[in-house]
């Protein structure tokens, strides 16, 4: 004789794919069945790479990741790679290790850099679009203006090492070419700077984070920004959280606005 509790497991997992059962309270069926197609674009597999990850495993199984880049000792402190890894294509090793998670994934990849180009054609067909692109070039703000023309909205996460930093870039909203100013290069720092800005004018400064932000520019050697593995991990549930909203229609906070967590205080 079946039990009333091992009964009601038994048809949650014929009503939901089996690897989704532990999902349930959290996603509805429904829910469930329809995120699973539904097509995210990932433009840069750094942090990319924890990203992707926290979106297959919550049920995303249709992604699709551009990335031109190999895989360095550097990225191990922080990136979803490990050292038979080191000198591969970044997006090769990533499919292998989304693959071996959930073998009937839709996992494509492309191994080059986004240009301006290029952007137009490998954005056709999906739905959200992850700028996880170093800001070495205006590509970035290139790849969003070309999502918002084509009505895809973008979503730029940071690495704050303590914390996680991810923006949201409406279809009709400001970008984050707002943020640039005329004659100066614009990259990760100009982002920041506006984020503590923005919390310290409504009363929430983040003082650890300005700390950051000054030793880094008293480095004054035109190192990468310093990051944690804790704060990869953060950003990859922030916006596995994010898509799932925008996925199922309901409402999320888009540039100026912006989404930070961190376990700092």
């Amino acid at each position: 004789m079946i039990s009333i509790s091992r009964f009601i497991f038994v048809k949650i997992t014929i009503d939901m794919e089996e690897r989704y059962t532990r999902n349930r309270l959290y996603i509805t069926e429904d829910e469930q069945k329809h995120i699973k197609d539904f097509p995210i674009l990932l433009g840069g597999a750094g942090i990319g790479s924890i990203i992707a990850e926290c979106l297959l495993r919550f049920g995303f199984e249709n992604i699709t990741i551009i990335d031109g880049d190999v895989v360095e000792l550097s990225n191990l402190n922080r990136q979803n790679y490990t050292e038979k890894d080191i000198s591969l294509p970044k997006v090769e090793a990533l499919k292998e290790r989304l693959l071996s998670i959930n073998e009937k994934a839709n996992i494509k990849i492309h191994n080059c850099f986004l240009s301006p180009e290029n952007v137009k054609d490998f954005i056709q067909g999906h739905r959200i679009a992850i700028n996880a692109l170093d800001f070495t070039s205006d590509v970035p703000l290139v790849f969003d203006q070309v999502c918002q023309e084509n009505n895809i909205p973008v979503l730029h996460p940071y690495n704050l090492g303590w914390g996680a930093l991810v923006f949201v870039i409406d279809t009709e909203g400001l970008g984050l070419s707002y943020l640039s100013k005329k004659g100066e290069k614009f990259n990760e720092l100009n982002v920041v700077e506006y984020a503590t800005s923005y919390m310290t004018f409504w009363g929430n400064r983040q003082k650890w984070i300005d700390d950051i932000i000054q030793k880094y520019k008293d480095e004054n050697e035109g190192l990468p920004p310093p990051q944690l593995s804790v704060a990869s991990w953060l950003v990859g549930a922030i916006s596995t959280h994010i898509a799932f909203e925008i996925a199922t229609q309901k409402k999320v906070k888009t540039f100026p606005e912006f989404y930070l967590t961190t376990i700092k205080y």
